[in-house]
């Protein structure tokens, strides 16, 4: 009998779900690698621009651990390379050749496989790229492969409106099998490797369900490994794990059949004024392949990787390394005229204050701030949508205060960064980033 955990902690209900079918999008011209994205990560480069790459050529590198590298996810020329502040590497842009080349990283045999040590399957997927797609499940970075995790959680589910579900990305026989063998690798590298489903998912072939060791139940963020994994830890050392997306555990597999670095991805494209659907393209893709139809960009914030924890763009932007999801929210920019005196009855809230507390149907998003900033009032709601149960207020007030080890003895490690305190403190203060932030100085004091 499989665990279940219930978190009934979030009771947004978000228009836009896309239908339920897969769209094929135009070939991109060109691609781009977006290490700023990548939490944690130094990057150091490993090409200039005016260099031919092939799909699996290390583009850049870790500089805290020079084995880890990262993968072109196209073939063709390094058209640009585009900083942000402090010569942070922002994109690596690469045009497009039509017949793209592969880097051949040699598969392993079927009946290897089972038979593989550790050492030698941490090796190949150093060498191919394709380590940084295990994270860490504290800091959400790439996981140390020096490190013996006390297990690995598969999350099948990504609830942050809006992702995937697993039967999207599962479609096919060949999805199938290639997770299986995904699962079958991650098996090598700790004793417990655990596989984790949202209840509200649909039935799946019948050797995965076997495979699932915990269905979850409740909506975003009940699925998300920290969290599942912070309700069934029981010692210290249970606090050392790592983390993959069902997808990724995909490309894991499809890279162990072929012996080439994986490009495809099924993402979710949503908003306001869109065909909301899923669409199959590939890892760094650009935004604007993604969308069909006239729309006025500049009207838009055009959000990668989730509502909750994406990432803000533009129509120029990439899908970064592990997103699945574009989200369109319309962006005003104006104050709302007596906003306080109206019902709300069309505004997504967990406050009742607005009628539509009592709405049932999906309500429109919108990036406005509908409000301003203001010191912490102790209303509590980022304690109650918390599903960590961290505290987030005192939390943020130790950080503020300058007593780390006392945020850290509230259980700022806990904190699986969902966004969702945030998004629910009426003062718009940004406890979310702030904890991020926090854990990161932390995690760099430590090293």
């Amino acid at each position: 009998m499989h665990p279940k955990l219930e978190l009934p902690i979030n009771r947004f209900k978000v228009a836009g779900l896309p239908d339920h079918r897969i769209e094929n999008a135009p070939a991109p011209g060109e691609v781009a690698a977006m290490p700023e994205r990548i939490p944690l990560l130094k990057a150091r480069l490993r090409v200039d621009t005016g260099d031919r790459v092939k799909i699996g050529t290390p583009l850049y590198e870790d500089k805290k651990n020079t084995d880890i590298v990262f993968a072109s996810p196209a073939g063709g020329r390094v058209m640009d390379i585009r900083y942000g502040p402090r010569r942070v590497i922002r994109e690596i842009i690469i045009q497009t050749e039509k017949a793209e080349e592969h880097e051949d990283f040699g598969a392993p045999p079927g009946t290897e496989l089972s038979r593989m040590t550790r050492s030698r399957l941490v090796q190949m997927l150093l060498n191919a790229g394709m380590w940084p797609f295990i994270r860490d499940i504290v800091y959400r970075g790439v996981a140390d492969p020096a490190e013996t995790p006390a297990g690995i959680w598969v999350a099948m589910d990504n609830l942050d409106p809006f992702h995937p579900p697993p039967d999207i990305y599962l479609s096919t026989p060949a999805d199938l099998r290639q997770f299986k063998t995904g699962l079958q690798a991650l098996g090598i590298f700790c004793e417990h490797t655990y596989v984790s489903k949202s209840a509200k998912s649909a039935e799946l072939d019948a050797e995965i369900e076997k495979r699932v060791t915990h269905r979850v139940r409740g909506d975003f963020p009940a699925e998300d490994p920290g969290v599942v994994h912070f309700h069934n830890k029981s010692t210290a050392r249970e606090n050392r794990g790592w983390f993959i997306r069902g997808q990724d555990v995909v490309l894991l597999g499809e890279f162990l059949e072929t012996g080439r670095f994986p490009t495809r991805r099924t993402v979710a494209v949503s908003g306001a004024d869109i065909e909301s659907r899923y669409v199959s393209t590939r890892i760094g893709a650009p935004l604007h392949t993604l969308v069909s139809g006239f729309i006025e960009p500049d009207k838009y914030r055009w959000v990668t990787g989730g509502l909750f924890r994406g990432s803000s763009g533009s129509i120029e932007s990439y899908l970064g390394l592990y997103e699945t999801a574009l989200f369109l929210i319309t962006e005003s920019g104006k104050r709302e005229l007596f906003g306080f005196m109206r019902p709300g009855a069309n505004k997504p809230t967990c406050s009742r204050a607005f009628l539509s507390i009592f709405n049932p149907r999906p309500l429109p998003v919108d990036a406005d701030m509908h409000g301003s900033k203001r010191a912490c009032v102790n209303c509590g709601n980022c304690t109650r949508v918390c599903p960590v149960d961290i505290l987030p207020q005192f939390t943020y007030k130790c950080i503020r205060a300058g007593e780390i080890e006392e945020a850290l003895s509230h259980g700022l490690l806990d904190c699986v960064e969902c966004g969702l305190c945030a998004y629910v403190c009426p003062s718009k203060i940004e406890l979310c980033h702030t904890f991020q932030e926090t854990k990161h100085a932390y995690f760099r004091e430590r090293i």
